[in-house]
């Protein structure tokens, strides 16, 4: 028996935020007509909108701009351009139409662009202290300076700002703003990230100074699995303009150029893999304010100046988010004092110490202890080793400044314990990400199924920053296309990633890596990797709703499909190419991560005939019907091609293995009539190897799916709460906290798998969670942008209850459902101007459409 009720609630519905493209704060922006959309709260029931209004007051006039339109995201900017770093308050209001019911005019939200021309820049010049530069060694950061006076009541400031290298800014002292490790990963020789600052607050009438502090970062620094330098460039340099609008509405302007000075201060060196070394001795307090003495500093040089490449970010920067204490401290065998965190993180230490002037402390961070000692073999050449030189001027606090490392353990050594304390009042780790909102979330009755969810968000956050990286530890720490492909769907839930894709796939060239390095070798094709040119855009599409962007990325994804794909005589891949193919299979041999149980040319072929597929269902979103029917036909000759290499008559694939039938399953490469048993085999391959995981990059994030599609969810489930090796689970048994790159990156008898590539933080293994959010909770788009909501909850396993929610463009949606003896219960929010399309487990796939509101449901006798 089915029971639907819908909550009796007064009809209620607002406006809760207003947004620009995909910024979280919209200041700097790079889009002359930005696109808004706006989120919704309330507990209207079945409330649509017919129209709205929105309001642009610009340069002290108001004009109203009233549309009829269903549409709240993404909608097209009403107005005319906005011209170089213009700003403008917006505020919008939406009418229900029938309903009767309007929401009040929402709160102002600011808008404001950034310099949209290079013309706008007023001449700044990339500048760089006189003085040679290192070679084959790690760059000490470099102080620039200028004192300047304003002899006006000052209006309003802006700082536009980037480097050839990472920065920070200081104006009269105060540091400029809360990014960290600014601008982030470019791709330098195609495309520089430059920031805006309002720094209104930090000026005054009179003496001002301005400071710039610039480290190698990933521009000059050691990047890759080798000792390469200096891959973008050998000298630092510092890029900006200080715009001051004055009480009289004129500008006055401050570029980066020669007559600025420079210097170099505590900071000895601070890279990316091996930490830094800040030696307190070497200070200039009050660099940056106008009444320091630089008289012994020296000139500065111009650099080629980045013009023609400058571009607003599209994402958000990273930033300090959180603070995690310390859990304990502990002495090991060998007489060490190893700090505990209690959670693998990516960020630094935050120290208050105090000792003798000279006492050095040395700060090795590491994710994992091996026999009670800390292990520094998985970091292979990275040291992640920070030393501080204290003054012994008191208490100082002190954090790295351009260095970033993934530990959960610390080894510290030469503390001034006679001094100050080594505890939770003294040491706290600091937690750094790209800042993107956070719009997903689950929970259920399994304990260990919480935590897993709660690893992979960790590994997420410590891998997403500026880019997304394989790992945040060791010598590597490369933007690896196929675990971002494998892994966009789940990362797409927990957060709003759109701004953060569209940044990254900006600099897209179909390379395994995003930025390209050197280490990885020549750029060569490589199937699931080069293949996130058409899979990452198309997932973003499903999440977002954002077909521009889409639409942006078109062209590349036909540029892969149409020539990136070397072809052998039959048409698919030419398999003389290296592929990285199912990588990390649990069979693999530990020294050979590629030689799978599955044949990489089978997956490469798979995918080929998928990605066309996907190219072809791009192309009708964007309603190109000569595109559609070409790919769609070309995707059918594929798939002919794929069934006579890889599928016999009988319908056996040649590698019967997880990820060969999940693959050909998935991706409907098998005759009509023989997918059903080759879903039977793949049921009973999983069942013989006792429910474990068998599958690796290229088929773990799609297994669930396909076994889902085939009714096999009870199998999953099964698999999904193993605990031996290898399983999700297992990871979470031997007490990790993030997800790790090999399914036994710590062996059972809690040792490191001795291969040198063993992270115990990559987040591709956690591509799992899209099934759990799909399948488990029930969530997931049914049509992209999430305007409709498929809700379909399969309980499984010894689950009793589970709920989840996402922040959709329209507002929050969330499903909690709950077994009680033989009846399931399921509470379902929609948010306003949506709706949902619900299918109640053990009702034959029967849908059932509601709009906004809270909706309960009953299946009585479920359980039976």
């Amino acid at each position: 028996m089915l029971r639907l009720g819908w909550a009796d609630a007064a009809m209620a519905v607002s406006i809760s935020h207003v947004s620009f493209e995909h910024h979280r704060v919209a200041l700097g922006i790079g889009e002359a007509s930005p696109r808004i959309s706006w989120q919704f709260e309330g507990d209207a029931g079945n409330w649509s909108q017919s129209s709205y209004s929105i309001e642009v007051s610009r340069a002290g006039k108001s004009d109203v701009f009233d549309v009829t339109s269903p549409d709240s995201v993404l909608v097209d900017w009403p107005s005319v351009e906005l011209s170089s770093a213009e700003s403008v308050l917006v505020r919008v209001k939406a009418y229900g139409g029938d309903s009767g019911v309007d929401t009040d005019w929402s709160e102002t939200f600011s808008v404001e662009t950034g310099l949209l021309d290079d013309d706008d820049w007023s001449g700044a010049q990339m500048i760089a202290a006189n003085k040679t530069t290192e070679e084959d060694a790690p760059h000490q950061p470099i102080l620039l300076r200028k004192s300047f006076s304003l002899d006006e009541d000052i209006e309003s400031a802006r700082l536009y700002i980037t480097a050839y290298g990472i920065y920070e800014a200081f104006i009269n002292g105060d540091r400029v703003g809360d990014a960290v490790l600014a601008p982030g990963w470019q791709s330098y020789n195609h495309r520089l990230i430059y920031d805006t600052y309002d720094v209104t607050d930090l000026l005054q009438r009179g003496s001002n100074a301005i400071g710039i502090h610039v480290g190698e970062g990933w521009y000059a620094g050691r990047i890759g699995f080798d000792v390469t330098r200096n891959i973008y460039g050998d000298t630092l340099g510092g890029f900006a303009l200080l715009v001051v609008t004055k009480a009289d509405g004129t500008r006055e302007k401050i570029p980066t150029d020669l007559t600025w000075s420079s210097s170099t201060g505590a900071i000895v060196t601070s890279e990316i893999y091996d930490g830094e070394f800040y030696n307190s001795t070497l200070d200039q307090p009050g660099w940056t304010t106008s009444d320091f003495d630089s008289k012994k500093w020296i000139g500065v040089k111009a650099l080629e100046p980045p013009y023609g490449r400058l571009a607003a970010p599209d994402g958000p920067p990273i930033r300090r988010l959180e603070e995690v204490e310390l859990e304990k401290v502990i002495t090991t065998p060998s007489g060490a004092t190893v700090l505990d965190f209690g959670q693998n993180l990516v960020g630094w230490l935050r120290l208050n110490v105090s000792g003798p002037a000279g006492t050095k402390i040395k700060l090795v961070h590491v994710e994992v202890l091996e026999n009670d000692e800390i292990a520094t073999a998985p970091l292979r050449s990275a040291t992640q080793t920070d030393y501080l030189v204290l003054s012994g001027k008191g208490t100082q606090t002190w954090e790295p400044t351009f260095t970033y490392h993934g530990f959960r353990y610390v080894q510290v050594e030469n503390w001034p314990v006679d001094d100050t304390p080594l505890d939770k009042t003294t040491v706290k780790a600091i937690v750094v990400h790209s800042d993107m909102q956070r719009t997903g979330d689950f929970e259920s009755s399994n304990s260990l199924l919480n935590k897993l969810i709660q690893n992979i968000l960790w590994s997420l956050k410590g891998n997403f920053m500026s880019i997304p990286t394989d790992c945040p530890q060791r010598d590597e720490r490369l933007g690896w296309t196929g675990d971002a492909h494998a892994f966009s769907p789940t990362a797409n839930f927990l957060y709003d990633t759109a701004g953060f894709w569209r940044s990254w796939l900006r600099a897209y060239v179909v390379p395994v890596v995003v930025p390209n390095v050197p280490a990885v070798g020549p750029v060569n094709p490589a199937a699931v990797w080069g293949d996130v040119v058409v899979a990452n855009p198309w997932n973003t599409y499903q999440s977002s709703g954002d077909l521009a962007a889409l639409k942006e990325h078109y062209v590349g994804a036909k540029a892969w499909v149409d020539s990136g794909i070397p072809r052998g005589e039959d048409g698919l891949w030419n398999h003389t190419y290296p592929q990285y193919g199912d990588w990390l299979d649990p069979k693999a041999p530990n020294d050979d991560p590629s030689g799978a149980t599955t044949s990489s040319a089978l997956v490469a072929d798979a995918y080929f005939v998928y990605v066309t597929g996907l190219v072809a269902k791009i192309a009708a979103a964007l309603e190109l019907e000569d595109d559609v029917t070409h790919y769609k036909d070309y995707a059918a000759e594929l798939k002919q091609a794929y069934q006579k290499a890889w599928i016999d008559e009988d319908g056996k694939v040649a590698y019967e293995t997880q990820t060969g039938l999940a693959l050909s399953l998935y991706f409907g490469l098998f005759p009509d009539g023989q997918d059903t048993a080759a879903a039977s085999r793949l049921q009973k391959i999983i069942a013989d190897n006792d429910y474990l995981v068998g599958t690796g990059f290229a088929g773990t994030h799609l297994l669930g799916l396909a076994l889902t599609e085939y009714g096999l969810t009870d199998e999953f489930y099964s698999m999904l709460l193993q605990t031996t090796v290898p399983s999700w689970l297992y990871q979470v048994a031997m007490d990790g906290t993030t997800t790790w790159e090999r399914w036994d990156s710590m062996l059972p008898n809690g040792t490191v798998n001795p291969n040198m590539m063993t992270s115990f933080n990559h987040y591709a293994f956690g591509s799992v969670a899209n099934w759990i959010f799909r399948t488990v909770a029930g969530l997931s788009p049914a049509e992209p942008g999430w305007k409709t909501i498929r809700v379909a909850p399969i309980p499984g396993g010894d689950l009793t209850s589970a709920k989840a929610s996402y922040k959709s463009p329209y507002g929050l949606t969330s499903t909690e459902w709950s077994l009680d003896g033989e009846d399931f219960n399921l509470k379902l929010v929609v948010p306003p101007n949506a709706k949902a399309e619900v299918v109640l487990p053990g009702t034959d796939d029967d849908v059932t459409s509601v709009g906004s509101g809270t909706h309960t449901f009953k299946v009585s006798g479920f359980g039976k």
